[in-house]
């Protein structure tokens, strides 16, 4: 059986640089949830999984940098997507593996990295990636992604290449699927409307 990943090894990354164009543009991960903002509960739940925290953010940088991480804006243009998060957490992290969520799945499953990580070296995997499965089938979770440091150089040969899909490109490496059977657990927020229905949810608890 595989050692473990060490804590230490692994930095996680937070992904709230999108243009939010759901919420009609609003900065999706400031948005406040069970009082606080949404990007708040997404590093609580990282923090004790990893050995350090990050966040990807491209606007209001100062309101993240309260929190009291670090900071990195993309560096590609126009904000082409989850990619340009994992290039920008790339070429600041200092650990062998890199580990990302969004800013927007405030309950992701709190074993969600150690599971990523058991797979990966199991499977003598570069990455891991989360699925999750529903009614229809399988869903494929690739914003949930436990990932070698050293793909940075195949990150930006795909984007280099005027390329973005980010399941295009993990179809494309040498990864493995971990199952997650709670899928609710994955629920991401989308809309101010899907922000308010989880409030009231919430408050009505």
């Amino acid at each position: 059986m595989s050692a473990a990943i060490p804590i230490g090894d692994i930095t996680g990354l937070v992904l709230a640089g999108g243009r939010g164009t759901r919420m009609g543009g609003a900065d999706k991960g400031l948005q406040m949830y069970r009082g606080q903002p949404l990007v708040a509960h997404a590093l609580q739940r990282l923090r004790p999984q990893v050995g350090r925290v990050m966040v990807n953010a491209n606007r209001h940088v100062q309101a993240y940098e309260r929190l009291g991480v670090p900071v990195v804006p993309d560096t590609l243009p126009d904000h082409p997507g989850p990619l340009a998060g994992f290039l920008a957490g790339l070429a600041r992290c200092e650990t062998p593996w890199m580990v990302t969520v969004p800013c927007d799945t405030p309950a992701f499953p709190p074993d969600l990295v150690a599971r990523l990580g058991a797979q990966v070296q199991a499977r003598g995997a570069d990455l891991a990636i989360a699925v999750t499965r529903d009614a229809s089938g399988e869903q494929i979770q690739p914003v949930f992604c436990l990932l070698k440091t050293s793909l940075m150089p195949a990150i930006q040969a795909f984007t280099g290449s005027g390329q973005s899909k980010i399941g295009l490109w993990v179809s494309q490496q040498r990864g493995v699927h971990v199952l997650f059977d709670d899928a609710s657990a994955f629920f991401n927020i989308n809309t101010l409307d899907e922000l308010q229905q989880a409030q009231w949810a919430h408050d009505g608890e």
